[in-house]
């Protein structure tokens, strides 16, 4: 892409964290021009962000206006790569389910349609349910993707024997940090609004389904079903401050009770592995930029919940705005 710093190689941009925040960043910024090196602890596959069971829904996350703008931005971004092969992206029809009937949801506009379902079509158990299509994002295949599409444009990813205990210890070094450190930020910048918010999933085997389920009650409890291509991911929890990264027996019972009263056939399935991920949850997304000298600015882009996928390439398409800016200002 072009841009007015095309030629501008000379200024380095430094993403910190390599979850799919920080790739996306990573690739947007390149394209507009810098040089971009990403530092990060754990990179792909041993991210957190290959664990996600990838689905288009901003699920805990603020402020909504500002969601909405990223979200619907997103969207277009994933239905054009669902067209090309080796991403990892396609379409997929998601049934929201619920135990009481509702209005339809916040952000339909982000979507181009949103459609209540019949009433013979609902689940057992449930009262009322729209359908969506939305980008489904295998992330094994997506994280490589992002990784070699990042490489290919001329970015550097430079894996750290440990995690960065303070953003203060780059200020000295680079003009310009873009901070997308997910939950790490809680220790990172001390930003103690930031908290876990406990994944726990099953991966099985797909016994033929097509059909995304998406459940949230009351209680604030969550189900899902999320088939891919050669597997299925079924959860979950949604257990906020909780820092337990280790899988819990009765949890995955309790997931798989769940997800099989919604479709029966997954009694047939296979379990293949238990996973734990833990989201960054924040009372809103905290993307902007902070001045820290004449000659050095952070730009934040963390806190996204349980909607990283959901918001990367609008909130990646803002975190390039905040940078040009910046260089603009510096320039002049």
């Amino acid at each position: 892409m072009n841009s007015v710093f095309s030629d501008h190689k000379d200024y380095e941009v430094i993403v910190l964290g390599a979850g799919v925040s920080g790739l996306t960043c990573g690739i947007r910024l390149v394209e507009k021009g810098f040089r971009v090196k990403i530092i990060a602890h754990c990179v792909p596959p041993h991210t957190t962000s290959n664990i996600a069971p990838a689905y288009w829904s901003p699920f805990r996350v603020h402020p909504e206006g500002r969601v909405l703008k990223w979200g619907r931005y997103s969207y277009e971004v994933f239905i054009n790569l669902s067209a090309e092969s080796g991403t990892g992206v396609s379409l997929i029809r998601l049934m929201e389910l619920y135990d009481h009937q509702v209005a339809n949801p916040w952000w339909e506009k982000a979507v181009p349609e949103c459609v209540r379902t019949n009433r013979s079509e609902v689940p057992l158990g449930f009262t009322d349910a729209y359908l969506v299509e939305v980008p489904l994002i295998e992330t094994p295949i997506y994280m490589e993707y992002l990784v070699r599409r990042f490489n290919h444009l001329g970015g550097y990813i430079h894996k750290l024997d440990k995690g960065i205990t303070s953003i203060k210890d780059l200020y000295p070094e680079d003009s310009i940090i873009v901070n997308c450190s997910g939950l790490g930020a809680y220790e990172v910048c001390g930003d103690k609004n930031v908290y876990p918010i406990r994944g726990q999933i099953v991966r099985t085997t797909n016994p033929g389904l097509s059909l995304c389920y998406h459940y949230e009650s009351a209680k604030n409890e969550i189900t899902y079903i999320v088939p891919r291509s050669g597997d299925c991911i079924l959860g979950g929890t949604a257990e906020e401050r909780n820092w337990n990264t280790e899988v819990e027996e009765q949890t995955t019972k309790k997931i798989l009770y769940n997800c099989q009263k919604i479709e029966p056939s997954l009694r047939e399935a296979k379990v293949l592995e238990n996973r734990v991920g833990l989201r960054p949850g924040r009372n809103e997304v905290r993307l902007e930029i902070e001045k820290v000298s004449n000659t050095c600015a952070v730009v934040h882009n963390y806190g996204h919940g349980g909607a990283g996928f959901t918001l990367s390439w609008g909130c990646a398409e803002e975190v390039a705005e905040l940078v040009e800016q910046f260089f603009t200002e510096e320039v002049n």
